[in-house]
């Protein structure tokens, strides 16, 4: 039996709207802190014992339609050979930025043997995940893994990389094919291990104009999909802000796109290929609402999705914020089930 959160993907029928949460897997989770003690993030994402544990927590608490991968998008990166540190409070920062051509031609590639703790993680949480729950996959996304390295770390404005982008685009385009194929590569291990769909996350495509996104950018996230277009598993495409990046976005290969919470449902279905599943969006700042307040705009976004021509899967429209009360994810989870198993029951 199909689950539903493989065949809402792929926009087929379900028995309810299947939910989970990007960033599900981690910083809300008082079991997940305890865990994480004296752990240097990198090094938890590469311990098969922890990234395991983690990844399975938030499945047992919130009863979640799948499990996210617990890593970080700069994990492909630091197994290539890429000297690179998540600064606490800061984000990941690059010892020495890629900046010139030199640079770029530099940058080592990621081969699969480089990566067996991947493997080896993904097995443990597919062998206690069973057929019921699918693992979902994940890598970033050529354009935001580049401003990373181009900046050195995060950036507001990202004045580095459109700067590289404007005044060298065939470096810009060598740099961003050569990080295309470190995430195919990292997501291509974690479908041979067991993972049962992906997301690609483009953090920062939300800062571009759809101009330069069409221009520089789609292509190498494009090759991403097509690369991995073997495996015949869905697949997610989402990025921060890219409201006005949908449709363009939409047509790199994914089954579905990840809405963030600026767009509506109905107002996103418009942008995106006819019948393309939706992942959206609640905001997650609202997840500190009282529960009367909260509920009803679950709701709200429950009721939108079901009324697409396509597949719908609840998620927020970014990731988990870090003081969330963790037990509001889980009665969101029951809520979501209970209203779109009613409406789906009535409509026979």
């Amino acid at each position: 039996m199909t689950s539903p959160l493989l065949a809402a993907l792929r926009s087929e029928p379900v028995p309810h709207t299947p939910v989970w949460f990007m960033r599900q897997a981690g910083r809300s989770l008082p079991e997940y802190r305890k865990l994480r003690e004296g752990t240097k993030m990198l090094d938890a994402c590469r311990d098969p014992e922890l990234v395991s544990e983690i990844t399975l927590q938030p499945v047992r608490r919130h009863g979640v339609d799948a499990a996210i991968f617990f890593s970080d998008i700069v994990v492909p990166l630091q197994a290539a050979g890429v000297d690179v540190e998540i600064v606490p409070g800061v984000g990941p920062v690059i010892d020495s930025p890629v900046r010139s051509r030199s640079d770029i031609a530099a940058l080592p590639e990621l081969d699969a043997a480089d990566i067996p703790d991947i493997t080896e993680s993904i097995q443990r949480v597919t062998a206690e995940l069973g057929d019921a729950t699918p693992l979902i996959g994940f890598a970033g996304a050529p354009f935001t893994l580049a401003s990373y390295l181009i900046e050195g770390g995060p950036s507001k404005n990202h004045e580095k990389t459109k700067s590289l982008m404007a005044s060298d685009p065939d470096a810009f385009s060598e740099l961003l094919a050569k990080l295309a194929r470190i995430s195919a590569t990292f997501i291509d291990v974690q479908l041979r291990a067991g993972a049962k769909a992906f997301q690609l996350f483009d953090s920062w495509a939300g800062y571009l104009s759809r101009e330069d996104y069409d221009a520089h950018v789609l292509e190498h996230s494009a090759s991403v999909f097509s690369a991995l277009a073997g495996h015949e598993v869905p697949s997610i495409h989402f990025g921060v802000q890219t409201g006005e990046l949908l449709n363009s976005m939409s047509q790199a290969g994914s089954t579905a796109v990840g809405v963030d919470f600026r767009v509506d449902l109905a107002a996103a279905a418009t942008r995106v290929q006819p019948g393309q599943a939706l992942q959206g969006n609640l905001d997650p700042a609202l997840l500190f609402a009282p529960w009367e307040a909260l509920a009803p705009r679950v709701e709200a976004i429950v009721r939108k999705g079901l009324d697409l021509d396509g597949g719908f899967v609840f998620n927020l429209g970014h990731g988990v914020l870090p003081d969330t009360d963790p037990e509001v994810p889980g009665r969101i989870v029951d809520l979501v089930h209970e209203v779109s198993a009613d409406i789906l029951g009535r409509r026979g």
